[in-house]
C-alpha cells in the first residue's frame, strides 16, 4: 500500500479500544480461536487487506494450521480440507462481506443452525463484522 494516510490508532484510541474489546471477547468465544482466525483470514482475502492477510496467516500458523488449508482457503467450496461446520461459517462470512449483493439471505444463514448454537452464530457474526471493520480501517488509512 501507499504511505499511511492517518495514524488512526493514535487519533482515535478510544474507538479502536472498542474493536480490541470485541477481539478479546471473541478469543473466549466457544467458537474457538482457530475458527475465528480462519474467518478473519477469509474476510481479509475478500477485502484484499495485505496487513490483515499477513497477521492472520501468521496467527493460524502459530496455532498449527496446515499449509494446505491455508493454500486452499480461497477455494474452500471445492476443497476437501474443510468440515461442513467450517464451510457453513465461511459461507456466512462471505454472505456478510458481500452483503450488498447477498443481503445475508436464508441460504447462507440457515445452515448455521445445523452446526452452531445461537450464541455461536451471534459471536461468528461479530467476528465477521469486526474483521470487515478492521479491513476497512487498514485499507482506508493505508496501514
Amino acid at each position: 500500500m501507499n504511505n499511511m494516510r492517518l495514524a488512526y490508532y493514535d487519533l482515535s484510541p478510544e474507538l479502536l479500544q472498542g474493536f480490541r474489546a470485541v477481539k478479546q471477547a471473541l478469543e473466549k468465544s466457544p467458537l474457538g480461536v482457530p475458527l475465528v482466525e480462519l474467518i478473519y483470514l477469509r474476510v481479509s482475502q475478500i477485502n484484499g487487506c495485505s496487513f490483515c492477510l499477513n497477521k492472520h496467516t501468521q496467527s493460524l500458523r502459530e496455532n498449527q494450521e496446515t499449509e494446505r488449508r491455508l493454500a486452499e482457503l480461497a477455494g474452500w467450496r471445492v476443497s476437501s480440507q474443510f468440515s461442513p461446520r467450517e464451510k457453513a461459517a465461511l459461507e456466512w462470512a462471505e454472505a456478510l462481506t458481500y452483503i450488498v449483493t447477498t443481503h445475508a439471505d436464508d441460504e447462507a444463514y440457515l445452515p448455521l443452525k445445523d452446526y452452531f448454537t445461537d450464541q455461536e452464530i451471534s459471536d461468528l457474526t461479530f467476528a465477521i463484522a469486526l474483521m470487515n471493520g478492521m479491513n476497512r480501517l487498514a485499507i482506508g488509512m493505508r496501514h
